[in-house]
């Protein structure tokens, strides 16, 4: 549906505003990394999948303290131009990485038996901060959490451990991970590993940028709208937000409330889509046979649709000549090597992406509890924040909270006493459509942004484009039913045939 005269008007008069906004910020803000980059990687093993490596490691082809020391190694040299990592535990790492070591020596079963029990045995992990790790800083970027410290692991986390996997650390969010750029006033901004003057996405940025710039092999994020799948999408890696409900999200911090809980999800961040399955199974744990994992998928008996942007929508940019060129050519390899159709398709209601997610995100939940107030949030363990106290504290640089999260606790107090009706209709019509289009055979294509990596700060002047929220290294996302989560990894792990992955930051 095309925008009215008057629609046109408004988009014109406000994406010129924020582009003249936008000038005279980058004016007044030197560019400190310019002409900066992230070495090339030195060390082989750095190159290879978890899935790999935890084979070579129960081989005995290489230590779990050789693959542990190479991604502190590389860390320790790319970390103080990134930003990622926030509190390390290296030691204890080398420590864990030297038992397993120890315990393939002493190993009498074989190799089968270490991969069933202990399918990611001593395979190097990043974890997200907003994810309880024991012993681990727990702030998600709040200053007013500054002395948190995780007492418990998250059950994502705990079952990975469980399997194996060795964590290195804990890595940077948005405030609160409610903002697409990971950055805080507690533990500062996180860069892009292919270019330090652009942001790495949120809130789990640190992820992306640690694991996008070849310091962890593997990481975990959440994603409420957009928080796993933009930050893949800037740093080049695969990222998969799971149905959610699956995969546990106790122990994360904000806890879900009101609705929340139909949109957050947890999923998986790597730079290779073969560690997509093996990592989904071992979080989602007892609710792994909702999904279907271990089903062969045939693509060439899927149905494929695409939709090649929003419709234009008035919050959000129009999408890049070059993503709509990608997604066209994916569409053309998939026609040409599968035999199928890949029918485009359209949604009206995309257009209404952003002011759907924040009115259902105000909702109560089913015994009608409401979630819990953004400002009470920006308190941390005191009292609740006064967000335009805190928005004229920011202007002579007195505030602890960001201008996003200032901004959002603004928004929440501008939300009606009575949702709009016509957004509850529109989000239910969508919902419906795609459940029917969907079912239980097809993938469908949609870019995973408008834009580029933005440059740091510069979402604050496109703010609504995450309502994209998409995100792979072809520029294009893979969209298929609930508990359908095979197929858009299937579809991933075909098109990273197809057109190649990750991409050392670092090489000429």
């Amino acid at each position: 549906m095309a925008l009215s005269l008057l629609e046109k008007l408004q988009v014109w008069f406000f994406r010129a505003t924020m582009a003249v906004l936008y000038a005279v910020f980058r004016f007044f803000s030197p560019a400190t990394d310019a002409g900066k980059k992230l070495p090339p990687i030195r060390n082989d093993l750095l190159l290879v999948s978890a899935t790999q490596l935890a084979k070579k490691i129960r081989r005995r082809e290489v230590s779990s303290v050789e693959v542990v020391q190479a991604c502190i190694d590389r860390i320790q040299e790319v970390n103080p131009l990134l930003n990622a990592v926030i509190k390390d535990r290296f030691s204890a790492a080398l420590q864990e990485a030297s038992q397993v070591d120890k315990l393939i020596e002493e190993e009498t079963g074989g190799e089968e038996v270490l991969e069933d029990r202990l399918p990611l045995l001593g395979v190097p992990l990043s974890v997200k901060e907003s994810f309880s790790l024991q012993g681990m800083p727990n702030t998600t970027g709040l200053i007013a959490r500054k002395d948190v410290i995780a007492t418990v692991d998250a059950p994502p986390v705990a079952l990975l451990k469980r399997a194996g996997a060795i964590p290195l650390g804990v890595t940077n969010t948005s405030e609160l991970c409610m903002w697409s750029e990971s950055h805080n006033h507690l533990h500062g901004i996180t860069k892009n590993p292919y270019n330090l003057e652009r942001t790495s996405g949120g809130s789990s940025g640190g992820e992306g940028s640690i694991v996008g710039g070849a310091g962890a092999v593997i990481g975990i994020g959440s994603d409420i709208g957009g928080s796993i799948r933009i930050p893949s999408f800037y740093n080049g890696i695969f990222g998969h937000k799971t149905t959610p409900g699956i995969v546990s999200t106790e122990n994360h911090y904000p806890s879900c409330s009101g609705r929340h809980k139909e949109y957050v999800s947890i999923g998986p961040m790597c730079r290779y889509a073969e560690d997509l399955l093996p990592m989904l199974k071992i979080m989602a744990g007892p609710k792994a046979s909702m999904l279907s994992l271990n089903t062969k998928v045939d693509l060439k008996k899927l149905r494929f649709f695409t939709v090649p942007h929003d419709g234009g929508s008035k919050f959000t940019n129009p999408v890049n000549k070059e993503f709509l060129d990608i997604q066209r050519k994916i569409v053309e390899h998939l026609e040409e090597n599968l035999g199928v159709t890949v029918k485009e398709v359209g949604f009206p209601e995309l257009r209404y992406g952003f002011p759907m997610w924040f009115t259902y995100l105000g909702l109560p939940d089913d015994d009608g509890n409401p979630p819990k107030p953004f400002a009470e949030l920006m308190g941390g363990p005191g009292p609740a924040a006064w967000p335009m106290w805190e928005f004229l504290k920011r202007l002579f640089g007195k505030s602890n909270h960001t201008l996003p999260a200032i901004f959002l606790g603004l928004m929440e107090m501008t939300h009606p006493s009575k949702p709009s009706e016509f957004m509850i209709q529109q989000k239910q019509q969508l919902q419906r459509k795609m459940d029917e289009l969907l079912g239980t055979d097809a993938v469908l294509l949609y870019p995973s942004h408008p834009k580029v990596a933005p440059h740091h700060h510069q979402p604050l002047f496109n703010a609504f484009d995450f309502a994209y929220t998409g995100g792979s290294p072809t520029g294009s996302a893979g969209v298929a039913g609930k508990l359908q989560d095979h197929l858009t990894i299937a579809t991933a792990l075909y098109l990273e045939r197809a057109f190649g992955g990750w991409r050392d930051p670092g090489a000429n």
